[in-house]
């Protein structure tokens, strides 16, 4: 067999044009499968960035439309609080937020955006990490105290000189004016569902004493004891609330693990289906291959008749042929994936994502590659060994 590759080779040379435009379709049709599979784990990637790893045990309820329509109505107040908690297996901490439109004022400089109204620890459980300041004490719930947060937006655009710490500002919500002390500046960063960076928190006691007494929550949110059973549990709250209310969708119940389990399901079967069709332009080129060798079988026909007469058997004329059609293709894999990876790369770079190969795709295209080779190159073989030596040695 190392001779038949050797020979193999040896006509490659002879032949270069033609070597040359069998092994396009392969490293075409390897390539394209490689680039299909990389930008989309590299995307992927990038979106799984572009919300970071806090969050994932996250849940937000949020009232549904038909909470709104119907007579089964579910509050979000204390009551329900203490339903998940009984009803509900593995959630660690249950938070009430309310939502506020605001604006801020400093001085001459003003930015509107949107508020929250937090209790203790909700930042904590997001992972938020502080640029400077304190976060929120349990005190400063209870008592309502007049201090605020800022994310690191509205913090560069009130104070541009970057010292927010102690300032007093003003929060105008409802066209009521209210005072408050900066005591935290978040750093830039992603959670998921909450946008730190262009908010503003307020203690949630303060909220229900002076800005709207005895709410109603706008939003719920859960962390569970684990991501991995942030779907599950999100499954579980919204079958008991169905269950309780007689009502389907009554609640809005997000989480932002199920969205990126999701996505991951959409862009694996998208992947899927385009690899799909990249890997055709493989059997394509394997076409070609097989057009070629049978071409290159009848153009040989005396080499085989002379190899015949000398004692050849037709497995080994059928060998031969097997082998040089399964090295086009074994090259042409090779470079394909070599090509491959470079464009993704380069697009990658490009869109300034995080570069993410599937090593499986490029041995699977790899491999594929080679048996294409093999498959295509059965024909042209079989013709080969078939051939009558004394036919062969009388051609032209």
């Amino acid at each position: 067999m190392f001779e038949d590759f050797i020979n193999a080779l040896q006509n490659f040379k002879q032949n270069k044009t033609r070597t040359f435009l069998s092994l396009l379709g392969v490293i075409i049709g390897v390539a394209s499968v490689i680039l299909i599979t990389t930008l989309g784990q590299s995307a992927t990637e990038n979106v799984k960035k572009s919300f970071g790893s806090s969050g994932l045990d996250i849940i937000k309820i949020s009232s549904g439309f038909m909470n709104r329509r119907s007579a089964s109505r579910i509050q979000f107040n204390e009551s329900f609080r203490t339903e998940l908690w009984e009803n509900i297996e593995n959630i660690k901490k249950i938070h009430l937020i309310n939502n506020l439109s605001a604006t801020l004022v400093y001085g001459d400089l003003s930015v509107n955006g949107s508020g929250v109204a937090i209790e203790h620890d909700y930042l904590q459980m997001y992972n938020f990490e502080l640029e400077y300041g304190n976060f929120f004490s349990v005190t400063d719930n209870i008592s309502g105290s007049q201090k605020i947060i800022l994310g690191s937006e509205f913090a560069q655009a009130l104070f541009p000189e970057g010292n927010a710490l102690g300032k007093k500002i003003i929060l105008i919500s409802s066209n009521i004016r209210f005072g408050f002390e900066v005591v935290g500046v978040l750093k830039e960063q992603s959670g998921g569902m909450e946008n730190p960076s262009t908010s503003v928190y307020i203690p949630r006691g303060f909220y229900s004493k002076k800005i709207q007494p005895n709410p109603i929550a706008s939003s719920i949110v859960c962390q569970v004891t684990d991501q991995k059973l942030s779907t599950k549990v999100a499954e579980n709250i919204k079958s008991y609330v169905e269950e309780k209310s007689g009502v389907e969708n009554i609640l809005n119940i997000m989480s932002m693990a199920t969205f990126l389990e999701q996505y991951d399901q959409i862009m694996g079967t998208m992947t899927l289906l385009l690899s799909g069709v990249a890997a055709i332009s493989l059997l394509v080129g394997g076409v070609g291959i097989m057009n070629i060798m049978i071409v290159t079988v009848t153009e040989r026909k005396k080499e085989i008749g002379i190899r015949k007469a000398l004692g050849a058997s037709p497995r080994a004329i059928k060998l031969q042929f097997l082998v040089e059609s399964a090295t086009i293709t074994l090259f042409g894999g090779f470079l394909g994936v070599i090509v491959g990876i470079a464009l993704s790369g380069i697009v990658v770079f490009a869109m300034n994502w995080e570069f993410a190969i599937q090593w499986g795709a490029c041995l699977l295209s790899f491999f594929f590659s080679a048996f294409v080779g093999v498959f295509f190159g059965l024909n042209p073989a079989s013709r080969a060994a078939k051939l009558d030596p004394v036919a062969a040695l009388s051609a032209e």
